[in-house]
């Protein structure tokens, strides 16, 4: 081998992987530091909640929580996306619309959604159409602030070619801008994606009795420190890895540093 080729860098992705695994075992000797100082009444150790995890996994009814949940999550996802990248194309194809649309949305994302939560219960009543609901109106602002932000940095030039050559509207949204502002909709959808997630534990954890989000309120009640601690540490590891994945395909499919 070479000099050059043995003193070359690592890759990008060597030097990624390094990156997360240093930062695995930062947070897990925080983890464990914390747990040394405030003992086992307010937080598990990070192998007591591992085996507890595994031990929930080993179970029927962990098992129906996390369908619920992943349930309602997919639906409010779903909802979400399709909201907010229409609303946001339509709103940046409008401009006066959105510069008044737009701070109205900042102004409306700002306020505590907690609030909101007595209002969807009226609307929808406890179960599944409250939880989706609220996970709605989380990720559905940022993913149309997303695509709206996107849309209005669009050069000019391909929406005076696309109004020379006489498209609709919709033939413009599908080959003009979408393509121009899909970068920015996949950050959009990875921030939508937290966000949404969030609402719909939250959602759980006040009304339903079903969900991972009504698991760790269950803890909580029972004071069963492991079974809250073994709960969010699966939905950490599922969010950062589902955000992970994102973040290799926006990498991937846009060719971004």
């Amino acid at each position: 081998m070479s000099a050059p080729a043995a003193l070359a860098p690592a890759g990008p992705s060597r030097s990624g992987v390094l990156d997360g695994v240093v930062t695995v075992v930062v947070l897990v000797g925080l983890w464990q530091a914390l747990h040394a100082y405030a003992g086992d009444a307010a937080i598990a150790s990070p192998l007591a909640a591992f085996r507890h995890l595994s031990g929930l996994a080993a179970t029927a009814g962990f098992w129906s929580h996390a369908t619920a949940t992943l349930t309602a999550f997919a639906a409010a996802l779903a909802i979400s996306a399709a909201l907010g990248i229409g609303l946001g194309l339509v709103l940046g194809l409008r401009r006066f619309a959105g510069e008044v649309a737009e701070p109205i949305l900042a102004g409306l994302y700002a306020i505590p959604k907690i609030t909101l939560y007595p209002v969807i219960l009226l609307i929808f009543g406890l179960g599944l159409g409250a939880k989706v609901a609220f996970g709605v109106i989380h990720g559905v602002i940022p993913i149309t602030l997303f695509t709206l932000t996107a849309v209005k940095g669009i050069n000019p030039v391909l929406i005076r070619t696309a109004r020379a050559m006489r498209l609709s509207q919709p033939a413009t949204i599908r080959t003009i801008l979408a393509p121009a502002v899909l970068p920015e909709i996949v950050t959009g959808l990875r921030v939508g994606f937290s966000l949404t997630l969030l609402g719909v534990l939250v959602g759980e954890m006040f009304a339903s009795q079903k969900g991972l989000g009504f698991l760790i309120v269950n803890g909580i009640s029972l004071h069963n420190v492991q079974q809250t601690t073994a709960v969010i540490l699966m939905l950490v590891i599922v969010a950062v890895t589902a955000n992970g994945v994102l973040l290799w395909l926006d990498r991937r499919l846009f060719h971004r540093p």
